[in-house]
């Protein structure tokens, strides 16, 4: 009797144990939902941006040109046309740069980087879900001002295509939202035009940093 009431006492130990670690599991899943993205689904992303062009100056004709950085409002539209796998487009608020020639501000431009990315998010169960992305970006400017030793002398930047690489990461806070976090990279080229005559490319490559919060329709 004292052996079946021992081996009786270790299995009710026993399938408390199990049950503890199932309902522990339970709730660390309902704690960390996933964020699923099913072919079909949609989401919606409001955030801030910071653009970052490539700290080495671009070589001109005129002299060495670098562009300064900006923080603009960013809205991104993501159809996930099959399973894991989204058509997004990136869009923002116009960003405005100063560049400066030979360590002098010399004048400012506003522009608009909108992109298209095909974005692969990998499947995960937990609350963090990583993805990478590979774009096209177009980008237009308009508004060139010249400053300082520039200032009423005509400035133009051409408008650029290039190419756009993207790796962030979703935290789910419920099963249809999510806060974003990105790193993306531009290659944004512009020929640049100074009182009608060309001075050369103008290299921007910017690192376009973002943060949003991002909800599934």
């Amino acid at each position: 009797m004292n052996g079946l009431y021992l081996t009786l006492n270790q299995t009710g130990k026993t399938m408390k144990k199990i049950t503890a670690l199932t309902l522990a599991t339970a709730l660390a899943t309902s704690a960390a939902p996933a964020l699923a993205q099913s072919q079909g689904d949609m989401t919606l992303g409001l955030g801030l941006a910071g653009v970052f062009p490539t700290s080495s100056a671009s070589a001109t004709t005129a002299g060495a040109i670098d562009v300064d950085e900006n923080y603009r409002p960013t809205l991104t539209f993501e159809y996930f046309v099959a399973d894991n796998i989204g058509l997004e487009v990136l869009a923002a608020w116009p960003f405005e740069h100063d560049f400066n020639l030979n360590g002098a501000k010399v004048g400012k431009t506003k522009h608009l980087p909108p992109t298209i990315s095909v974005n692969y998010h990998f499947t995960n169960k937990s609350a963090i879900t990583p993805f990478v992305g590979l774009g096209v970006n177009y980008t237009t400017f308009w508004d060139e001002t010249g400053t300082g030793a520039l200032a009423g002398v005509p400035i133009s930047l051409d408008d650029s295509w290039g190419l756009a690489v993207n790796a962030g990461l979703d935290y789910a806070i419920s099963d249809k939202s999510a806060i974003r976090a990105n790193l993306r990279w531009i290659d944004i080229n512009t020929d640049a035009t100074v009182n009608g005559a060309p001075i050369g490319k103008v290299e921007i490559d910017p690192w376009v940093v973002n943060v949003a919060y991002v909800f599934k329709f």
